[in-house]
């Protein structure tokens, strides 16, 4: 009697995992289906950091944002401070207009993915590197597979279809809330993400 219980819930146990790797799959191809409907996207953005626990707000910022799938973006941060993040298909630069400094990293070797390139990324990228679950909806929760991440979880938030924020939890405990606003399609090309760093600028290149 014994070994039937047993194999019974190891039956049972074999049909709640493949039950669950389905789901994984289907909540994957429905965010893929999602993301793919954003060819180009451009608008505004408000961010809050959080700290953990009772701490509240550490802080705010607000700009723009502009992003060509994939491989594409252009994040502005315009207030408090002012800082570029752009890729351009080769490099991911960053461009602190304050500090005057200017860094690049080749993008193809970046190994831990930002949000935003998780956004601007591809189909192979999102099944291969992260399980995928619907947790409401709209709601798409992302948690990265290794361990060398740059981030514990992220939650894309889709309102009629149109992406409508970003939830983020760090490898620090903070959360990072994200709204998006004004968006609209317009007719991107690669050549809206070419940056040049200005001169008089500090670079500082890396190689990986």
């Amino acid at each position: 009697m014994y070994k039937y219980l047993l194999l019974a819930a190891l039956a049972l146990c074999l049909f709640v995992g493949i039950a669950r790797s389905e789901e994984a799959q289907d909540a994957s191809a429905q965010l893929a289906g999602q993301l793919d409907a954003l060819h180009t996207l451009a608008g505004q953005f408000s961010q809050s950091r959080l700290q953990a626990g009772p701490s509240g707000e550490l802080s705010h910022s607000s700009g723009s944002f502009r992003l060509l799938r994939p491989s594409f973006f252009a994040w502005d941060i315009e207030n408090p401070d002012s800082q570029l993040v752009i890729t351009d298909g080769e490099y991911l630069w960053h461009y602190d207009r304050d500090l005057e400094t200017v860094t690049r990293r080749p993008l193809r070797s970046e190994q831990t993915a930002t949000p935003l390139q998780v956004l601007a990324g591809d189909r192979d990228a999102l099944r291969e590197r992260y399980t995928v679950s619907a947790t409401g909806r709209g709601r798409f929760q992302l948690t990265p597979r290794g361990e060398d991440t740059a981030f514990r979880q992220l939650t894309l938030v889709f309102a009629e279809g149109q992406l409508a924020g970003m939830e983020i939890l760090d490898n620090l405990g903070q959360q990072l809330l994200i709204e998006f606003s004004e968006l609209s399609s317009p007719p991107l090309t690669p050549e809206d993400f070419h940056f040049v760093p200005p001169e008089g600028v500090d670079l500082l290149y890396h190689e990986r």
